[in-house]
């Protein structure tokens, strides 16, 4: 029996950085449907507009900290208010070319973050994250 491939939201807004994880992601073979948002305002909506069609919510999104409009940390807060709307659960990864220390401590803040990964995200770690994801 196939197991079903993951929904998953990426939210950044680079470009570049879009088609490389995309395609990165791709190449595990884990993925069905890859949804890219360019700032956290967005993913809000997108999430609110299909919290009540599990079909449409992603099983696993990958953050970026630093975006225009609304940045990944003010996605957090915001989320936090809509996930007990969502009709499943979601796992969020912060994605940050960062390696402070502060930022890696504030996203253990959130109970919503399952970790933090720096980039560049190589496929390996792409494929870890969603074999271990798709196999619970």
């Amino acid at each position: 029996m196939e197991q079903h491939k993951l929904r998953i939201l990426l939210i950044d807004d680079d470009r570049i950085y879009q088609f490389a994880a995309r395609k990165t992601i791709e190449a595990t073979g884990f993925a069905g449907n890859i949804l890219v948002c360019s700032n956290g305002e967005d993913a809000i909506n997108y999430l609110k507009i299909n919290s009540k069609n599990q079909n449409f919510l992603p099983d696993v999104i990958f953050l970026d900290v630093n975006m225009p409009i609304m940045n990944g940390w003010e996605f957090l807060d915001a989320y936090g208010n809509l996930k007990d709307n969502l009709k499943k659960p979601v796992i969020i990864y912060v994605v940050s070319s960062s390696v402070d220390e502060f930022d890696v401590s504030k996203s253990r803040n959130y109970d919503t973050v399952t970790g933090y990964i720096v980039k560049p995200v190589l496929r390996e770690k792409f494929r870890q994250i969603l074999s271990t994801i798709q196999s619970n």
